[in-house]
């Protein structure tokens, strides 16, 4: 986010010579007789991806309601965007001074983030002309549909490993605790992926860094993901890597339907960035210009710890501005912080108890 404003910064700096774009990406990449879907996608929105419990059975908003909604969040954002008081005193325990309830957890619960950093557009969105109330478009309760048991037994080995900070070390008689191990924490603690599923698949907006840049050619259509500067390499008209074979987005194959793109997604590792999804993640998505400054993106997840398979769609508007470098932690220092506050949490603990070690 940050770097993305410094770099709009020096857009509007004259180029010093014609053709700059060519030193990043062809500006033009030949799409045969299919649309071409180049150009870079601005994806926030304030439209959720799950259906709010007051929206129940509308898929679409009034006037009013949408209205309602940008108010609020542009009046909320703008409390939090006020500068800070380099003389405020520490916050509460457990408190924090943003305005907008969203967004309290991410913010650890002591004002860690404030509007500045927020970008979630200013807007629910439109599709054939009508506010949306969800992403999520089936089951057509705009929810998820419910876990599998053993989508559950997932569940409950995630819940044993995310708790609320307490301050203690709360996991020290378990067999093996959340910080045990770098590769125990999760993708994006981890500088691995963005959270929320924001490269995908399916790619879905959160909080900040939404932009998607889209490059393509006859073989290959690359997504280049704002976070973590993840990019998708979707193969045209290709079979599907040996099921051995797992990556963190998965295997993207594309293949067009008309002038809609299809990419057919599998071969995922374990923990793919979806949350709650396994493995035998199977992911459809198309594209198709609905004009020329739009993209509409519908998708469909197939997995065994939902009961059912589950779709959404959005549209992708075009923008002027630029993907910049995503640096996430600068080198993940947090990373290391997390394991050493671990171990003197733990020797805190072994402490009270007189020196005993559960795992002796």
């Amino acid at each position: 986010m940050i770097g993305r404003k410094i770099g709009q910064m020096i857009q509007q700096l004259p180029l010093a010579m014609a053709g700059a774009c060519l030193l990043v990406v062809p500006c033009l990449a030949s799409a045969g007789d299919h649309p071409d879907l180049s150009g870079t996608y601005n994806i926030a929105t304030l439209t959720p991806l799950v259906r709010p419990d007051h929206f129940a059975g509308k898929l679409n908003l009034t006037e009013a309601e949408a209205q309602a909604i940008a108010d609020h969040w542009s009046t909320n954002l703008a409390k939090d965007a006020v500068p800070s008081d380099p003389n405020r005193g520490a916050p509460e325990k457990g408190g924090t001074d943003i305005f907008v309830p969203e967004i309290t957890a991410a913010a650890g619960g002591v004002g860690g983030y404030n509007g500045f950093y927020m970008d979630f557009g200013s807007s629910s969105f439109k599709i054939d002309g009508k506010w949306r109330t969800s992403i999520i478009t089936s089951p057509d309760d705009g929810k998820h549909p419910p876990l599998s048991e053993q989508g559950k037994r997932r569940m409950v080995q995630r819940s044993a490993f995310f708790r609320e900070n307490s301050g203690d070390a709360w996991w020290l008689d378990l067999e093996q605790g959340p910080y045990d191990d770098p590769e125990l924490r999760p993708l994006a603690e981890r500088c691995l992926l963005g959270f929320g599923s924001t490269a995908g698949p399916p790619a879905l907006p959160v909080m900040y860094n939404n932009l998607k840049r889209i490059v393509q050619t006859d073989d290959y259509v690359m997504i280049l993901n704002e976070m973590n500067h993840d990019a998708r390499i979707v193969r045209m008209n290709a079979q599907h890597l040996p099921a051995q074979v797992r990556k963190w987005l998965g295997d993207s194959v594309g293949h067009w339907q008309g002038d809609t793109l299809v990419v057919d997604t599998t071969n995922f590792r374990e923990t793919p960035g979806l949350s709650m999804a396994s493995g035998e993640l199977h992911v459809v998505e198309r594209f198709t210009r609905t004009d020329d400054a739009t993209l509409l993106y519908q998708f469909t997840v197939d997995d065994p710890n939902w009961t059912e398979p589950w779709s959404g769609e959005y549209p992708w508007p075009a923008t002027a501005d630029s993907v910049y470098e995503y640096a996430c932690h600068e080198g993940n220092y947090a990373l290391g912080g997390i394991l050493r506050g671990a171990r003197i949490l733990e020797e805190e603990a072994l402490a009270q108890r007189g020196g005993e070690n559960p795992s002796d």
